[in-house]
């Protein structure tokens, strides 16, 4: 009984000293939340990849657990804070669905600003770094900053030219775009962007902006007919997206998890991100054109009519950035100075 009793400890012990190595390679557990369903593009194609890549920096010293659609609880206009109060350990969100608490980010999504999303987003991530960390974002750790592929219209009757817009009903994503929106002569509906499906079904939209990359995750082509894209260099328009750290969270970690966290972010992150959203818009596209969708282009002549009706958004925009002590147009020749040297 006592050699049995024996061996039963050496052999528990053997066990013991074979799973220590397995214990101490993931000594971090991090939650990561956010809005999207877990087959959209930013959560299969960006945001678990990254992780991955992490876990791997850090040779298993951390692990990152995915908490799609909101599993955490709350709205998406929340994960802000969410990330703030340590509710997750980080999240991705919309920059607008925060509306007015983060200013000088608002530049990006102005009318026409962007020309190329990927030197957008590289533009946005300097900022971010040059003065939106210690600044607007001070509450939290900045992993990336990006923007999505250029935005376009979908509705269920056709959108083909300025006038066309009169008393349509369309989801704006942020106060910005909303009052773009406005501006055409559209009547803007505020909703993020997983309320979409419902509100077409129902009646309350008649149409949203959104790009093509995440239309096949909520089957937009099949309740949206007719899509509306811009000629010429510029977009209609784009929403920034950040994903962002509890700022104690980070501080806390072990020094070379930090670093792991940070060879994967920042300008990395950023330039990944916002290259396979654009990419992912053909595919997006291609859905919509083989279900026999009406998609229409706009030529030079009626985009200049949209970009000279959209004016006045930039100068409220410009008056409200004043009232907040910011440059606003010296802010829109920084941001335009900094896509340029990014190549856009």
């Amino acid at each position: 009984m006592i050699r049995r009793h024996l061996m039963k400890t050496a052999a528990a012990a053997v066990l013991v000293m074979g799973l220590a190595p397995a214990a101490m390679a993931q000594e971090v557990t991090l939650k990561l939340h956010q809005f999207l369903p877990p087959v959209a593009t930013v959560p299969a194609k960006i945001l678990k990849p990254w992780a991955a890549s992490v876990e791997a920096a850090a040779g298993g010293k951390v692990k990152i657990e995915h908490f799609d659609a909101m599993a955490l609880g709350g709205k998406p206009s929340d994960l802000m804070d969410q990330a703030i109060d340590g509710v997750a350990d980080i999240v991705m969100t919309v920059v607008g669905y925060t509306p007015g608490r983060f200013p000088k980010t608002e530049v990006f999504e102005l009318p026409f600003m962007m020309t190329d999303p990927v030197a957008t987003s590289k533009a946005f991530q300097e900022l971010v770094e040059t003065d939106l960390q210690a600044g607007e974002y001070s509450a939290v750790k900045v992993l990336g900053a990006w923007v999505h592929g250029p935005g376009l219209i979908h509705s269920k009757e056709p959108i083909t030219k300025l006038e066309d817009l009169a008393g349509k009903k369309l989801r704006g994503p942020t106060r910005v775009i909303s009052d773009m929106l406005s501006e055409l002569g559209a009547t803007p509906v505020g909703m993020p962007l997983p309320a979409i499906p419902e509100a077409l079904s129902k009646g309350v939209i008649d149409g949203t902006v959104i790009p093509w990359e995440v239309t096949p995750s909520i089957r937009l082509a099949e309740l949206a007919k007719n899509h509306l894209e811009f000629g010429g260099k510029e977009s209609l328009y784009t929403a920034t997206i950040i994903m962002v750290m509890n700022k104690a969270k980070y501080e806390s970690l072990p020094e070379d998890v930090r670093a792991a966290i940070d060879a994967e972010s920042g300008m990395k992150l950023a330039e990944m991100a916002s290259q396979i959203m654009f990419d992912y818009d053909k595919p997006g596209r291609d859905i919509a054109e083989k279900a026999g969708n009406v998609i229409t282009t706009l030529d030079e002549a009626e985009v200049a009519r949209w970009k000279e009706k959209s004016q006045p958004v930039i100068a409220r925009w410009t008056a409200d950035m004043q009232t907040k002590g910011i440059d606003g147009a010296a802010l829109i020749e920084q941001a335009k100075g900094l896509i340029s040297k990014h190549g856009g």
